[in-house]
């Protein structure tokens, strides 16, 4: 049987039972109408406050994270690397060999006789173009014809030697005369020392000049040119020294014409020419040849 209920406990059980309510209406408003636990809200945080707007217009924010890395910036030089130069050249180069080589006929081969007495010495200085004036029909005897003149030259006019330094025929061989070093003669008013006489064999008043005979005669020229430093500007005919029509007026128009002076500049600045006396029996069979 159970015992009474006193009126202390019924009042401290309805204490209670308030209490478990009031707990059980708190925990009911924490829950949303959808039935979901309402968000715990996101803490609070401090954001940095904005700088004001620079003169650019751009906003800049406080943070320098924004900004590039160093190790992306481009490098500041933009040089190549030392090593990626050229290399300076270390020594002179070769000087360039003469683009053409002239062999020019020894005396002893083509029969020169001695000279007859001494030289008047001289330095070379310019070029004058000659001509024997005594027409070459046929090439075969130009040593002879040389020798001819040789004999005129020391015997009619009483000069030590033949009168000029190079003697070219129509076939472009070029004969040596007398040395480079002794000054040459003439039979008109004007003195040659100093000059370079180069003769081309033929009448050029009379006849044209043959291809093979000027390409010798421009050969000579730029080998003097470079050889003794007197100037293409210094080409000139017998007759710009002195009253004479040598070398002959068709020879003579290449001079007057400058063509001459031009086709020497072109030889040289193409590389020039080399010049070589050959004797013996090479050049011995070349006159040979030449006389067949």
């Amino acid at each position: 049987m159970n015992a009474p209920v006193t009126r202390r406990a019924f009042l401290v059980g309805l204490a209670g039972a308030a209490a478990a309510g009031w707990a059980w209406l708190r925990d009911r408003s924490m829950v949303t109408a959808t039935g979901e636990a309402a968000p715990t809200p996101a803490p609070l945080t401090t954001q940095a406050s904005p700088v004001p707007p620079t003169t650019t217009g751009v906003s800049e924010v406080t943070a320098q994270s924004t900004m590039p890395a160093q190790s992306t910036m481009p490098a500041q030089s933009t040089m190549p690397a030392q090593s990626t130069m050229p290399a300076q050249p270390t020594s002179t180069p070769p000087p360039v060999a003469p683009a053409v080589r002239v062999d020019a006929l020894c005396r002893q081969a083509w029969g020169a006789s001695q000279p007859t007495g001494s030289f008047a010495d001289h330095t070379i200085e310019r070029v004058t173009v000659h001509h024997t004036a005594r027409a070459l029909h046929d090439n075969r005897t130009a040593p002879a014809t040389i020798r001819g003149h040789q004999r005129f030259h020391q015997e009619g006019r009483g000069w030590v030697d033949l009168a000029y330094h190079f003697v070219i025929d129509s076939e472009g061989n070029v004969y040596e005369g007398r040395p480079v070093v002794a000054a040459g003669d003439t039979a008109t008013r004007y003195d040659p020392a100093g000059h370079l006489l180069v003769c081309c064999a033929g009448n050029f008043d009379s006849q044209e000049l043959p291809a093979a005979q000027h390409a010798a005669l421009v050969n000579v020229l730029a080998w003097a040119s470079d050889r003794f430093g007197a100037g293409v500007d210094t080409i000139r005919g017998h007759r710009d020294m002195a009253s004479t029509s040598c070398p002959g007026g068709k020879l003579y128009a290449l001079i007057e014409s400058g063509d001459l002076a031009r086709a020497v500049a072109d030889v040289i600045a193409r590389g020039g020419v080399e010049l070589q006396v050959i004797c013996g029996d090479q050049a011995a069979a070349r006159v040979r040849q030449i006389e067949i």
